[in-house]
C-alpha cells in the first residue's frame, strides 16, 4: 500500500517548479546522499521534491499544504534532512505572472510568536548558517526576548555580513552568485580573524554597492555590535572585541513625508467599489489613516483583541498597547466582518482579522501592493507613498488638525523616545507662517 506522498498530486504550478529547477552538481550529491541515507522513511520518495522546494524558498505551511500533512510534520522532516526552512522569500516562478511581480519578497513577520520559535528551533539546529551565528539568534530570541523583526533582521544582515567577509578575504570563487556564498564553515578562527578595517569594508561595500541608505547602515552596525558584544562577554571566545570601537553613521533627519487631508480623502475615495474585496483594502487604509499603524502591526490585527472601540496590537519590541478605533475605524471594521465571516479560512490564521486571497493572513507585501495600487489610482505618487508615509500621514493630521498634544502623540504611535514623535512639531507651515506675521515689527 502506498503512503501519503507516493500519491500527491501537484498543481501545474508546482510541476512547473519542480520541472524548471537547475541543479547544481552539489545538489545532485546531496540529495542521492540523502536518498541513501532515509531510504527508509516514508517520505524517501520525494526527498528530490522537497529539496526542489525548499531551493525556490517554498514555506513549509506550502509545503504542508502540498502534502496534506501538519507544518509540525514538515518542520521535523527538514530537521532530519538537515535543511534549512528559515527562509522567508517568495522565488521568482516562470508562469505565475502574481510571483513575476513580487520578486523574492522577504516576510519578515510571522503569524505568530510560537510559529516563529518553533519555525527557528528547527532551522537554527541545522548546519546552513555558523554555529556561532546560530547560538546568537537563539540568544536574542529566548534570553533578551526581542522582538520577531529584529531577530530576522539580524539574522540577514549578518548573514549578508559574512558573505561579504568570504569575498573580501578571497575564500570562494570572484564569480561566484553572492546569495550562492556558503558561510556554514565559519568556525572562531575565522571570527578571531575579523578586525576593525573589515567592519568599515563592510559598511563601505553596503553603501556604495548596495546602496544602502545611512538609516540601513546604521541597522547593520548595530546587528554586528551585538554579535561581537555577545561573543566578547557571553561566550568569550574572543580576546577583544573588533567592533566596540565601530560607530554608527550620522542618520540625517528629514520632515515626514505625508499626504494632506485633501489627498487622504481621495485615497479613501479611489477604493472601487465594485472591487471584490473593497470593503478590506478600504479598512486597511481606513487604519492606516486614523490610527498610525505599523504595517507589522495592521498584518497581525486578531479579531480577539478588537473590544467595543478598543483594539489591542503588539507593537515594536513585542510591547503590547491600547489603540483606540475612531467612528470611521468602527464603521470600516463592521463593513468588512459581514464580508470576512464568509471567508474560509485556513485554520491556524481563523482569528486574524486581514485574510489574503491564498485565505490566510495577509502578509506585509501584499498589503504595500493593495496601498500602492490605491496610491496610484488617487493620481499620487506611487514611488512616494508607502504603508509607513500613511502612518506619518496619520500623526500629521492628528497634530496639525485634531490638536493632539505631543504627549498624546507618542502614546498613540508607539513611539518609546519621545524625540520620535517630534518630528511631526515641524510639519505646520501654516503655524510658522502665522508665528512670523505675528512678530511685532511686522508694520
Amino acid at each position: 500500500m502506498k503512503n501519503r506522498y507516493e500519491i500527491i498530486t501537484y498543481t501545474d504550478n508546482d510541476k512547473k517548479i519542480l520541472d524548471n529547477t537547475v541543479l547544481t552538481e552539489e545538489d545532485k550529491l546531496i540529495i542521492n546522499n540523502l536518498k541513501l541515507e532515509f531510504k527508509a522513511k516514508p517520505y524517501s520518495s520525494v526527498i528530490e521534491d522537497l529539496y526542489k522546494f525548499h531551493k525556490n524558498n517554498y514555506s513549509t505551511s506550502d509545503i504542508a499544504y502540498i502534502f496534506k500533512v501538519s507544518i509540525r510534520q514538515i518542520q521535523n522532516i527538514f530537521k532530519e534532512l538537515g535543511i534549512n526552512r528559515n527562509r522567508y522569500e517568495a522565488q521568482k516562478i516562470a508562469g505565475n505572472k502574481k510571483a513575476q511581480k513580487r520578486k523574492k519578497v522577504k516576510i519578515l513577520k510571522i503569524a505568530s510568536t510560537d510559529d516563529y520559535i518553533n519555525e527557528n528551533y528547527t532551522s537554527f539546529q541545522n548546519n546552513n548558517i555558523p554555529e556561532r551565528l546560530r547560538e546568537f539568534l537563539n540568544y536574542l530570541l529566548v534570553i533578551r526576548g526581542k522582538s520577531l523583526n529584529t531577530v530576522e533582521g539580524y539574522k540577514i544582515d549578518l548573514i549578508m555580513f559574512f558573505r561579504f567577509l568570504k569575498l573580501y578575504k578571497e575564500l570562494c570563487g570572484k564569480n561566484i552568485n553572492f546569495s550562492d556564498i556558503i558561510i556554514n564553515d565559519v568556525d572562531d578562527n575565522f571570527i578571531r580573524s575579523i578586525k576593525l578595517p573589515d567592519l568599515y569594508a563592510f559598511l563601505s561595500f553596503v553603501e556604495n554597492r548596495r546602496n544602502n541608505t545611512s538609516y540601513t547602515r546604521a541597522r547593520k552596525v548595530a546587528a554586528i555590535k551585538s554579535f561581537f558584544k555577545y561573543l566578547y562577554s557571553k561566550t568569550r571566545i574572543l580576546y577583544e572585541n573588533p567592533a566596540s570601537d565601530l560607530e554608527s553613521p550620522k542618520i540625517s533627519k528629514k520632515n515626514p513625508i505625508y499626504l494632506t487631508l485633501k489627498e487622504s480623502k481621495n485615497l479613501l475615495s479611489s477604493i472601487d467599489e465594485t472591487y471584490k474585496h473593497n470593503k478590506r483594502d478600504f479598512c486597511i487604509i481606513t487604519l492606516f489613516l486614523n490610527c498610525g499603524l505599523r504595517l507589522s502591526e495592521l498584518c497581525s490585527i486578531d479579531i480577539s483583541k478588537i473590544k467595543g472601540d478598543i483594539l489591542t496590537i503588539v507593537g515594536k519590541g513585542n510591547k503590547e498597547r491600547t489603540v483606540y478605533l475612531n467612528k470611521a475605524c468602527l464603521t470600516a471594521i463592521s463593513d468588512y466582518m459581514n464580508e470576512r465571516n464568509c471567508i474560509e479560512v485556513l485554520p491556524r490564521d481563523k482569528d486574524a482579522l486581514f485574510i489574503s486571497e491564498r485565505k490566510r493572513r495577509i502578509n506585509k507585501r501584499t498589503v504595500e501592493l493593495i496601498v500602492k495600487k490605491y496610491i496610484e489610482i488617487a493620481g499620487l505618487d506611487k514611488s512616494k507613498y508607502t504603508p509607513h508615509k500613511l502612518r506619518h500621514t496619520a500623526a500629521t493630521l492628528m497634530y496639525k488638525h485634531g490638536n493632539v498634544d505631543i504627549r498624546s502623540l507618542q502614546k498613540i504611535l508607539g513611539h518609546e523616545n519621545i524625540s520620535t514623535t517630534q518630528i511631526y512639531t515641524h510639519v505646520d507651515d501654516e503655524k510658522l507662517r502665522e508665528a512670523v506675521n505675528l512678530n511685532p515689527l511686522n508694520e
